[in-house]
């Protein structure tokens, strides 16, 4: 298992710390491993509780684990309505810790993967709680991008074609390591389809490129956002991927799950007083002010991303990269996710 003295150089990160806060009596640090991706370091410097991001030890993706990227958008967005950590400074200089990395302010609150908190459960809070998510992220997409500096952030003109095409490059790297163990032909089939009815033309935006509940930070005494958090797929581009990923995560009740992903996607969603995927669509546009079209096309090129990832997770593990029990599920959780969407693309 990765430790926290493989991913952080002390004297590095003093130096860094004490340039940017001054100087700090107490200085610890612990990883935090509930993450599948970035790397998250917990930091106590003086009196100030941080967070530090950075990529994994390794072999990665060439485009993955981009935290420069991540936190270029918080910084951005530090004076808008969309909640985010207040950030603290960047490092590009991969001399001082061996990569690139940042850090920020840490947020104390809940953070819903599997289940709710205690707090949530009846159902006119979990009516608020979804309002929450799903008006945060119209915020995210009516942001002026011009306003806050980042009009130069992608270029969202073919973005959704270009998503297809980066998934299935970051699939076709993983393969190269994983097709020694097992075959995935459903993954190829289902990129194919997306290929073929990728849209042209979608409307363009800030998108976040991993919204789901457990990267938002509840607030600890009530259902609002005190914070979004990992942006690194952050980019302009087509507002409605960010939606399809958020509903690749929202099971409906009459869902039918495997033990597999009953254990890899949350089931709080199917709880009295959360509303359907299709009532989410619905409040996504009232929030928004746009028209969902083709949204099967959206769920679809969700569940390749979440293949896409889940591949390059089982790659890592089989590289030695990583020890996840998660990661080694990845052997027979893809080719399931992958099934599951190839039945996505013959709905009528």
């Amino acid at each position: 298992m990765t430790d926290s003295d493989e991913l952080v150089d002390e004297d590095g990160l003093r130096g860094f710390l004490t340039d940017r806060l001054g100087g700090g009596d107490a200085f610890e640090f612990e990883r935090h491993d509930e993450g599948f991706s970035n790397e998250t370091v917990f930091v106590s410097w003086g009196d100030h509780d941080l967070v530090l991001r950075r990529p994994p030890p390794g072999e990665t993706a060439e485009t993955a684990h981009d935290v420069v990227r991540e936190y270029t958008v918080m910084e951005a967005l530090q004076e808008t309505e969309v909640p985010v950590p207040r950030t603290v400074g960047v490092c590009r200089n991969r001399d001082v810790m061996g990569c690139e990395f940042y850090t920020m302010e840490r947020l104390y609150g809940d953070v819903v993967r599997f289940s709710e908190p205690d707090r949530f459960a009846d159902p006119e809070t979990r009516r608020e709680v979804a309002e929450e998510v799903v008006e945060t992220l119209a915020s995210i997409h009516g942001t002026d991008v011009e306003d806050v500096g980042l009009g130069d952030f992608g270029n969202p003109q073919g973005f959704t074609r270009r998503q297809v095409e980066r998934w299935t490059e970051q699939i076709e790297w993983a393969f190269d390591t994983t097709t020694d163990e097992r075959n995935v032909p459903a993954l190829r089939e289902v990129g194919d389809w997306l290929e073929d009815n990728a849209p042209d033309d979608h409307a363009g935006g800030l998108v976040h490129g991993d919204y789901k509940f457990d990267n938002l930070i509840f607030e600890p005494d009530a259902p609002r956002i005190a914070g979004v958090l990992d942006w690194e797929m952050s980019a302009l581009g087509d507002p409605l991927c960010d939606l399809g990923w958020l509903l690749f995560f929202w099971r409906d009740e009459g869902d039918d799950e495997s033990k597999i992903t009953r254990t890899m996607l949350p089931q709080f969603t199917k709880k009295e007083g959360y509303p359907s995927r299709d009532e989410v669509v619905g409040m996504y546009e009232e929030a928004s002010g746009m028209t969902v079209e083709n949204a099967r096309f959206y769920r679809v090129l969700a569940a390749y991303k979440m293949c896409a990832l889940g591949e390059m997770f089982y790659a890592r593990y089989l590289m030695g990269n990583s020890d996840s029990s998660f990661y080694a599920m990845m052997e027979e959780g893809v080719p399931l996710l992958a099934d599951n969407a190839l039945s996505m693309t013959e709905e009528t």
